[in-house]
């Protein structure tokens, strides 16, 4: 239960790095600024103004350090095992790596239908050891979802929307 929230609370950072990303079009980091060494900064994202793409990095009271990149152009380099979906066109990537740990939020279209998408993660997924526990079709859109036994959650959601099929791949190991 703990390593579900710690990957919860990782999404969100994700997720709060990204909507902070539409606030701004310029290529300027920005740090939290204080005035004594209890005060240093902690964290700081930028913006690449050409790309679109987020930085962004915090640091825990732990030491521990935590880094995001978050756009379109960001390399796919999912864990082994998992690839990008054949002529899938990815329209953001997230990438938070933590100590050992990593979470790869990606989104992207595809002509193919939704079944067909998922039949191809739900394999990817049980060949990486990852017990699918989640299957789930409703309408337009299909999600299945698991974890295998060291820890490695994954999830698959798609919705067929006229011709274009969005979908998001979600795999996560090793959070704290």
């Amino acid at each position: 239960m703990h390593r579900l929230t710690d990957f919860t609370r990782l999404a969100a950072f994700a997720t709060a790095a990204v909507a902070l990303a539409g606030c701004s079009s310029e290529d300027s980091p920005v740090t939290q600024e204080g005035t004594g060494a209890e005060d240093a900064p902690r964290g700081s994202y930028a913006i690449d103004s050409e790309t679109g793409e987020t930085r962004a990095r915090h640091t825990d009271d732990d030491g521990t350090t935590t880094t995001l990149r978050s756009g379109e152009k960001v390399p796919v380099a999912l864990p082994a095992g998992f690839s990008l979906y054949p002529g899938a066109k990815v329209t953001n990537n997230t990438r938070v790596e933590q100590a050992d740990g990593l979470l790869v939020l990606l989104n992207f279209e595809s002509e193919a239908l939704p079944a067909a998408i998922a039949r191809f993660y739900r394999t990817q997924a049980e060949a990486a050891g990852i017990e699918v526990g989640t299957s789930l079709q409703s309408g337009p859109m299909t999600m299945i979802g698991g974890e295998s036994a060291d820890g490695t959650s994954f999830s698959f959601t798609a919705t067929r929307k006229d011709e274009v099929t969005q979908a998001q791949l979600s795999v996560g190991r090793g959070l704290e």
